[in-house]
């Protein structure tokens, strides 16, 4: 870091001559709106995971209530902590660090408040609309479509205000956090329109514009960059502000910050495909993927050792000072989980890892060390500075900080163990050959005293947060009658005089690259620097999407397969509401171990006609591409009304309002009709989807009956739900003369449809 970058970030008086000085002051109200937003939320999506957790230790915890059903509760969980919590702390730090980065206020006062009430109408829109079963299925991207344009307008609105503020700044050069901002807004808006587009089939209910193998590409290039641009590349700009500012010293190396930014908004972008290896993706398309995630190994270590070594000569301060040590934890688990996520994207170390919950230990040990310690290091440090007046509690600070701590301790462990074990069990043998733990059941029965273990670490967790909020509240409430507004005073960047670092006069083109001469004269060009940072976002996704969507023999077709009926279309939607593929994948791996336990492998022309891909992301329940047919049609009423009354262990959550709930058949058409704007070939079933969807009904109910099942149920839900299960997988088992054109009514075969 510079001397003249250390300025900057220290934010002293411009040395400036003879020239007329700006007065203004600025916007602190709208830190502390964020500041309260953050820890609201972050309580609020902690229980929401503790709930989910109990949920798994005990399916008692389902409350027995449609809405409150893990499936439905889980979503709601990740947005909380990753849009509400982990935004909103974004955001406070963004506002805090940017206006005194640049020396100006924000561009809008106006912009900063509607961005502040925009966001949260927007999460609390999520709380209200994902119990209830509206979503679009995509991991971190479930709000339906009309959230999804108001999550643009408000980010739109952020951009402006930010990039408003960089225009008229007072400070020439750009510091390092706000590349990180700038990377974060650029990206984080790409992602979010790119891969939400869709049709509208209702006013909260549409269907991805991308099918099957496309779709699982997208939302991987959108999932894994939505982690790396709104919970990495953020809090790596607040790290690079926050960090020299509590340890009251510079940033370790300006040098390794440039090759930490580039190289990782660059390679970043790639790496999505690794979430898909052993799937019907292309071979190609994992492998890159995984290259890129293992040299990410290498940038993101620099981002954390340019991060911890900030704390040369301080170290002795870490003892004494809480907020360093919640930033050291924090920095440290982010170097845990950036060398544990390449280490997760080699093939082998995927195969075992992949659908269990090993990948959940990885995500948490970033969210709650990397984002929830360094949030929390931030808060505890802003108090001072936007309440005006001292933390009431540095034993509380102390307290929250080894509570956390051992909290996370015990999650982590507790899941890393349980994931482990997964993945063993499913890939057993016995001496004979055959699989050891046949009963998928017993896979999950074995993690039980791990699943309690998580909920006691998840319960410290949220101890401290109650802490964490005690003494917020208690800061806030000694805080003065009115708080005093400091004026600042700063020339205008036209007439302003700043000393760059001083450069040795350079001989030859090394030297002057050693000088990183044409990087500073990158910062002090703002509207450069974004462009020069879209591109790399842009070009380096175009190198991937493209040949995925142009290039055929990526995704060959298969003739057998043919778009759903309406029914099961209308089950399909209903599967999706209730978040079933939160639990359950449908996507057998081409791993001996797998295909002997749930059929064939998938193939990647399966999945031609599904709007959004459903292959899943963990197994706590069973594989179903494979499910058509294997059971009769009663087998299936009695497992959805009361899944104990089947599998004595099972801890899937019941849906006996499946055979109560009428099913809306006119509600049909409109989903049949979005599906063929995105190109499902319907033919008839354009024009009559409610009577086809009806007559098969009819068919299914007469055969729940004739098994010895309830009457009346063809109008319920739940034949719905046992037309899409019967018809998983058949259309792979039959060829393409013998399969049933989607326009008619399917015979019954065994219980099931053909």
């Amino acid at each position: 870091m510079t001397p003249a970058t250390s300025v900057a970030a220290a934010g002293a008086a411009p040395r400036v001559s003879g020239v007329a000085l700006d007065r203004f002051s600025y916007d602190d109200a709208i830190v502390r709106k964020f500041l309260f937003a953050t820890l609201i939320w972050g309580v609020v999506g902690m229980v929401a995971g503790l709930l989910i957790a109990l949920q798994l230790a005990n399916p008692i915890f389902n409350l027995g209530l449609e809405w409150t059903s893990f499936g439905r509760l889980r979503p709601l969980h990740t947005n909380a902590v990753i849009f509400a919590f982990a935004g909103n702390a974004f955001f406070m730090g963004c506002y805090y660090s940017t206006q005194r980065l640049l020396k100006a206020r924000m561009f809008s006062d106006g912009l900063s408040n509607f961005h502040f009430w925009g966001w949260q109408a927007i999460i609390v829109s999520a709380a209200l609309t994902l119990p209830f079963g509206f979503t679009q299925a995509k991991e971190y991207a479930e709000l339906e479509w009309p959230i999804d344009i108001a999550i643009a307008v408000v980010w739109v609105a952020f951009a402006v205000n930010f990039f408003g503020t960089l225009v008229k700044r007072r400070e020439r050069h750009l510091y390092v956090a706000l590349w990180f901002y700038i990377a974060s807004i650029v990206t984080v808006a790409i992602l979010h329109i790119f891969n939400n587009l869709s049709v509208p089939a209702g006013f909260l209910k549409s269907y991805s514009i991308y099918a099957g193998v496309q779709d699982a590409f997208m939302q991987w290039w959108y999932g894994h960059n939505a982690v790396a641009f709104f919970l990495t590349t953020p809090f790596l700009g607040l790290m690079y502000y926050f960090m020299p500012k509590a340890a009251e010293g510079p940033v370790f190396s300006y040098k390794l910050s440039i090759l930490h930014f580039w190289s990782l908004v660059f390679m970043y972008i790639w790496a999505g495909p690794h979430h898909l290896h052993y799937t019907a993706l292309p071979e190609w398309a994992s492998t890159v993927g995984m290259l890129f995630s293992v040299m990410l190994w290498a940038p993101s270590w620099g981002g954390m050792i340019n991060g911890l070594l900030t704390l040369r000569g301080a170290w002795h301060k870490v003892a004494q000072d809480p907020i360093l040590k919640f930033f050291v934890v924090g920095v440290t688990a982010y170097g845990m989980s950036t060398f544990e996520g390449p280490m997760l994207s080699i093939k082998s170390v995927n195969a075992l890892a992949h659908y269990t919950d090993w990948i959940i230990a990885h995500v948490h040990t970033g969210a709650l060390g990397w984002n929830g310690f360094m949030t929390f290091g931030i808060v505890y440090w802003l108090l001072p500075r936007v309440f005006q007046t001292p933390v009431f509690s540095k034993k509380a600070m102390e307290l929250h900080f080894w509570i956390a701590s051992v909290g996370i301790v015990l999650y982590v462990v507790a899941i890393y163990s349980a994931g482990v074990t997964q993945g063993l069990m499913w890939r057993a043998f016995d001496e004979t050959g055959r699989l050891a733990y046949p009963d998928f059941v017993e896979t999950v029965l074995k993690l039980m005293p791990m699943y309690w273990m998580r909920v006691a670490g998840g319960t410290l967790y949220i101890v401290g947060m109650v802490i964490f909020g005690w003494n917020i509240f208690k800061t806030w409430a000694n805080r003065p009658a009115t708080y005093e507004v400091p004026v600042i005073e700063a020339a205008p960047l036209a007439k302003r005089y700043v000393e760059d670092h001083p450069v040795v006069p350079a001989n030859g083109l090394w030297a002057r690259f050693n000088q990183v001469q044409w990087h500073r004269a990158w910062e002090r060009a703002p509207m450069l620097f974004t462009v020069l940072t879209t591109l790399a976002v842009i070009v380096a996704s175009l190198f991937e999407i493209l040949p995925t969507f142009l290039i055929k023999s990526n995704v060959p077709t298969i003739a057998s397969v043919k778009p759903y009926t309406p029914l099961e279309l209308a089950g399909r939607d209903l599967y999706i509401a209730e978040g079933c593929f939160n639990c359950h994948s449908q996507m057998v791996r081409p791993f001996r171990y797998e295909t002997e336990r749930f059929g064939d492998y998938s193939k990647p022309g399966e999945s031609v006609y599904e709007h959004p891909f459903l292959w899943g992301s963990r197994r706590i329940g069973p594989d179903l591409a494979r499910q058509g047919g294997k059971y009769p049609d009663l087998w299936h009423v009695r497992h959805f009304e009361n899944p104990r009354a089947v599998t004595a262990k099972s801890i899937m959550p019941a849906y006996a309002h499946f055979l109560s709930k009428s099913l809306d058949f006119d509600g049909i058409q409109s989903r049949v009709d979005a599906m063929a704007m995105v190109g499902v070939p319907y033919g008839d079933a354009v024009n009559k989807a409610p009577g086809m969807a009806r007559e098969q009904a009819k068919q299914i109910a007469a055969a729940i009956r004739e098994q010895g099942g309830p009457e009346g149920l063809e109008d319920k839900q739940i034949v719905a739900m046992v037309a899409y299960m019967q018809r998983l997988g058949r259309d792979i088992k039959v060829t393409a003369t013998a399969s049933a054109a989607p326009t008619q009514a399917p015979a019954r075969v065994n219980g099931g449809t053909h």
